[in-house]
């Protein structure tokens, strides 16, 4: 398929897209760089001034040293009376001011390295116009393999990728600067996608095999779904471990024994009676509750003093299915602590910053290596939560040698998931996700499956409760109901 009539096609698509979401334009700004971006940009322009429209073409560099199909647009614009403007740097951004709609196309796909001039006063000078904008494939100066900020980047309200979905348009500081998402196949056909094992873009009501929660018999019993231990607790913690205990015990294990301080009891059971309650520092009980459990939660309100370090090591001893969370992480990190059973971890940024003894930053700025990392360093299932919660798993190698993360013998990138909002970012949510996964868990799902099953079924339930509640006044427990609702429409459907 010749390369301009990609270019075309982009342009054209494009064009669709900026008139749907902003069916009053007049005037419209293209800020092009040098590569084939700028040939699409190049493409919307010529669109835009057929259509009536009054354009400024903002070209950094000289336009006669785009070569190829970006020439081909640039001369196709030029034969619609597109006029380019290419007057010095510092009276540019003034262009912008006299715009309804800025289209993007200085930076593509191919960046690597931070941001240099003029580019970066370009980005800043589009950021700072107040101006709607429109991305075209990417904005200029997100990192498309791994969602980071190349030094700075545009801040989008619409960004329209073109063939293939872009990791860094689905996680990290991408996420925030792609504004809302459209895309656009340009008619490559399906048979170039079928040979190609990406990353999948996880969504909760799509997931099929091998993620699918067994169906339950006629003669199914309590033990056959899963015994799961939750530990943790600490003096004034005691909420945390309750969360979690109720969310695996509402995604369906058949029982859950939770092993605190014995003073959190009577709240535990004023909340939920059907959780069962060990007293932590009850030798007997403790050992009880570990040594019966199929799989274990270990980290919710655990606290890093001796108590919590004294549980966690017990626990691991157990080589049990063990999903790790919250201050189990901080403990896990801190002591050098490994696993001998199937270990699933769910940190956020700076518990995988501490895990990975790396600083925030870094994790961030790269979140599809972290994950994998994090999978190799414990030897399990890492899910690294935030913007676009990524999911990479060590024992479920993907054969893909062209691939960038995955490969045999390597950890492997399960996806990214699909769900997730702003308003999850509040006290709780953590265990609530420690807790479904292990419901997950306990059901016959494996470590990988489980990850995923439990973080998108998570996620989801918090896009519905934000639709109801707001993400302002989003709370872990208003979780719970959409959880049950995402369950039950699974059972209708036959899944």
């Amino acid at each position: 398929m010749p390369g301009f009539t990609l270019m075309m096609r982009a342009g054209q698509a494009a064009f669709r897209q900026l008139m749907q979401r902003w069916p009053d334009v007049r005037r419209v700004a293209v800020f092009c760089g040098k590569g084939n971006n700028a040939g699409d940009g190049y493409i919307v322009a010529g669109l835009a001034r057929e259509t009536g429209l009054a354009v400024s073409l903002i070209q950094l560099g000289d336009a006669s040293d785009l070569r190829g199909d970006a020439a081909r647009a640039r001369d196709w614009a030029l034969e619609r009376d597109v006029v380019i403007w290419q007057g010095p740097l510092q009276h540019r951004a003034d262009v912008t001011v006299d715009a309804d709609v800025i289209v993007d196309a200085l930076l593509g796909t191919g960046l690597k390295g931070p941001v240099r001039q003029p580019y970066a006063e370009m980005i800043d000078s589009i950021n700072a116009a107040s101006t709607p904008v429109l991305a075209l494939d990417i904005p200029s100066g997100v990192d498309a393999d791994t969602g980071g900020v190349l030094g700075t980047a545009v801040m989008a309200d619409l960004t329209i990728t073109f063939i293939g979905r872009k990791i860094g348009l689905h996680t990290g500081d991408g996420l925030e600067c792609r504004g809302e998402l459209a895309y656009a196949d340009l008619g490559v056909p399906s048979a170039v996608f079928r040979r190609i094992i990406g990353c999948p873009l996880l969504s909760f009501p799509e997931l099929e095999e091998p993620y699918r929660l067994p169906s339950r018999g006629t003669n199914v019993y309590k033990q056959a779904l899963g015994h799961i231990a939750v530990v943790g607790g600490d003096t004034n913690m005691g909420g945390a471990p309750i969360m979690a205990a109720e969310a695996a015990l509402r995604v369906g294990a058949g029982m859950v024994t939770l092993v605190t301080r014995g003073a959190h009891r009577p709240a535990v059971l004023a909340r939920r009676p059907e959780i069962m309650v060990a007293d932590a520092d009850d030798v007997e009980q403790r050992q009880t509750a570990l040594q019966r459990a199929s799989c274990l939660v270990v980290g919710p309100g655990l606290g890093t003093g001796s108590w919590g370090e004294k549980l966690l090591r017990e626990a691991l001893a157990q080589s049990k299915p063990t999903v790790l969370d919250a201050d189990g992480l901080n403990l896990f990190a801190a002591q050098g602590l490994t696993a001998t059973g199937p270990l699933i971890v769910t940190p956020h940024t700076g518990e995988a910053a501490r895990l990975l003894s790396q600083d925030g930053a870094r994790v961030q700025a790269d979140r599809p290596a972290a994950v994998l990392q994090l999978a190799t360093r414990v030897g399990g299932v890492a899910v690294l939560k935030g913007a676009g919660t990524v999911i990479a798993s060590q024992a479920q190698a993907v054969r893909n040698p062209g691939s960038t993360y995955a490969s045999v013998g390597s950890p492997a990138l399960l996806g990214i998931c699909a769900h997730g909002n702003p308003g999850m970012a509040s006290a709780g949510m953590g265990d609530v996700l420690s807790g479904v996964i292990a419901g997950c868990l306990c059901q016959g799902l494996g470590p990988a499956a489980a990850a995923v099953m439990g973080t998108c079924l998570h996620s989801y339930a918090g896009d519905l409760a934000a639709a109801e509640f707001g993400r302002r006044s989003l709370l872990a427990t208003d979780l719970l109901p959409r959880l049950i609702s995402a369950l039950v429409d699974l059972e209708r459907a036959g899944r």
